[in-house]
């Protein structure tokens, strides 16, 4: 018991494929995984605004020889093809930000897709929650409008975790609220599984989402 398979490494090959799509030599595979961290967190910590702003979802990366491809999936896409604060284009800031990382100089190209229902993802929804939980909401209140708008959604079930002190309590625990159905040993079944973490006074709450959305038959 208490032995958890990530959901989403559970399904890689069945219904869901890598982030991060490329073949490297054995001797330098560390720097390219470095190197794939660092254009990550860059996106995510110096372009933050925007990141949040686009309601970014998930970041693939395809390497060739000689070039780095970028796919950005958002829910807003064009709050990154143009960035509101000057008339420079966030994706030029984006370009110059990754160049700065790599080892090597690499063609950088960059897309942004849209995801259809933003509303679905978990990614969105753990960080809409985080954000409640940062602005001082009690964590009752926030899952229990997460939990309406989901309902909302249409989806098939849902489950959300937030541990840690909970409305400053002495005693850290975990509290956790399901709807529907949500078959983690199902490989057909689509869950979008997402974790988040929310930085309040009383110290760091952690927030997990699995989202039921359909089966792939």
């Amino acid at each position: 018991m208490g032995q958890k398979t990530h959901p989403t490494g559970f399904r890689i090959g069945v219904n869901k494929t890598h982030n991060s799509i490329w073949f490297s030599d054995y001797r330098a595979f560390g720097d390219v995984l470095k190197e794939d961290y660092k254009i990550r967190h860059s996106f995510e910590k110096e372009f933050a605004a925007i990141y949040n702003k686009a309601g970014v979802v998930k970041l693939e990366i395809k390497r060739k020889v000689d070039q780095i491809e970028l796919l950005i999936y958002a829910a807003r896409p064009k709050s990154i093809s143009l960035d509101s604060s000057s008339e420079e284009k966030a994706i030029f800031k984006l370009k110059s930000a990754l160049k700065n990382v790599l080892t090597e100089p690499k063609q950088i190209r960059i897309k942004v897709l849209q995801i259809n229902k933003s509303e679905n993802e978990s990614s969105l929804v753990a960080r809409s929650l985080a954000t409640q939980l940062e602005k001082r909401v009690a964590f009752r209140k926030a899952v229990r409008q997460t939990t309406q708008m989901l309902e909302k959604s249409g989806v098939k079930g849902f489950k959300i975790q937030v541990s840690g002190r909970l409305n400053g309590a002495e005693i850290a625990r975990a509290e956790w609220v399901r709807e529907g159905r949500v078959p983690l040993q199902t490989l057909r079944a689509e869950i979008s599984y997402a974790t988040q973490k929310a930085f309040t006074i009383y110290g760091v709450l952690g927030i997990k989402v699995w989202v039921f959305n359909k089966e792939i038959i």
